[in-house]
């Protein structure tokens, strides 16, 4: 699917992958619409597509929140219409036991990735349906597929994503719409650093298996997905023999086995 000119909405777009796909799209000539909790952050990250020849715009709002949502949806209606593509890229979660999981942990990880992404789309959706295209995009992590100790609140909200995902697609067959689930390993961006801690508990075997992505590798992957209409992207290519349904048994347990 070409690019250029379409408009594009991306979650999560204040720093990290969000941001790196945001300068990957206003290359392609894309116009963004660019949406965070923190406004001085996406009117940075505005000013860096401005600065490299593309459109943005922000509309700050906090994802968790279904009102605000709304509203920012309203916003977006008004100054751009419906966008041409959706990008699920907001994330949060920390790497925890269970037992060092409170509810409030918990909640939140259900609401972004999951419950953001869940709000988003279905703002818009009705009204890309009745035109009868567009492309919605829910970016996740192996977490998705695997499961391993020490993170039991994130990896049920990364599967809950990947069901909606796949419930959404389900739902969608035959109205001219795309969706593509983007998995991405891990990526050295500042979601470890909003996150302590959770570094610490990534399986060491992860390490052994596929080098850190950058955001610019991340951002590829995501553009890839739109570009081909894939209905799955998968980087570094090595976790899609791990999310294989041949391996995942072996591959929880040797998780398991190494410590961290």
């Amino acid at each position: 699917m070409p690019l250029r000119g379409q408009t594009v909405l991306i979650t999560g777009a204040s720093s990290g992958i969000g941001a790196a796909t945001a300068l990957a799209l206003a290359g392609k000539g894309a116009r963004l619409l660019l949406t965070a909790r923190r406004e001085d952050r996406l009117k940075a990250v505005a000013e860096d597509v401005r600065a490299a020849g593309g459109r943005a715009s922000v509309y700050p709002a906090d994802l968790a929140d279904a009102p605000a949502v709304a509203r920012m949806a309203a916003g977006v209606r008004a100054d751009a219409g419906v966008p041409d593509v959706l990008i699920n890229n907001a994330g949060a979660g920390r790497w925890l036991p269970l037992l060092e999981t409170s509810p409030d942990d918990a909640r939140r990880m259900i609401e972004v990735p999951y419950l953001a992404a869940l709000y988003v789309t279905r703002e818009f959706l009705g009204d890309m349906v009745k035109r009868g295209s567009g492309h919605l995009v829910n970016v996740t992590s192996p977490a998705s597929f695997l499961a391993w100790p020490n993170a039991c609140g994130y990896i049920a909200a990364r599967h809950a994503l990947r069901g909606f995902t796949e419930a959404l697609r389900a739902e969608l067959r035959g109205t001219g719409l795309h969706v593509t689930l983007v998995v991405l390993g891990k990526v050295a961006s500042s979601y470890w650093t909003h996150n302590p801690g959770s570094e610490e508990k990534a399986p060491k075997v992860v390490s052994l298996l596929a080098r850190d992505l950058t955001t610019d590798e991340a951002a590829s992957a995501i553009v890839e997905g739109l570009e081909r209409r894939r209905r799955q992207i998968v980087k570094p290519a090595i976790y899609r023999l791990l999310m294989s349904r041949y391996v995942p048994a072996w591959v929880t347990g040797t998780m398991a086995g190494w410590p961290g």
